[in-house]
C-alpha cells in the first residue's frame, strides 16, 4: 500500500499541529520541491536522497499495443537516487 499525501498530513497532525496547518506545511514543502525542479535545480535532502531533472534525447520507440514504431520526443524526466543512509535502513543494516 502506498503512503499518500493525506497520510503524511495525518502524521504531521499527530505531532500537535492543526489539520489546516499540517496541510499548509506539506503543500508548501511540495511547492518548494516542484519550483526547484522546474528551474532544473537538484533537490538534495540529507539522509533521504536526491531528486534530479535529466534530459532525455529523442529516440525510437514502439507502441506496445499495436507494435508500431514511433519516435519519442525529447523530454525532461525527474529521477530519484536514495541516500546511503536510507538504503541501509531499507536493507535493515
Amino acid at each position: 500500500m502506498a503512503l499518500t499525501k493525506n497520510d503524511i498530513v495525518s502524521s504531521i497532525h499527530d505531532l500537535g499541529f492543526t489539520k489546516k496547518k499540517s496541510v499548509e506545511i506539506i503543500e508548501s514543502f511540495l511547492e518548494i520541491i516542484k519550483s526547484a525542479l522546474e528551474k532544473n535545480e537538484d533537490v538534495l535532502i540529507s539522509g533521504f536522497g536526491k531528486f534530479c531533472v535529466k534530459q532525455k534525447k529523442q529516440r525510437r520507440g514502439r507502441n506496445p499495443a499495436t507494435g508500431d514504431d514511433l519516435m519519442l520526443k525529447e523530454r525532461k524526466v525527474v529521477t530519484f537516487k536514495c541516500s546511503g543512509k536510507l538504503r541501509d535502513k531499507i536493507n535493515g543494516k
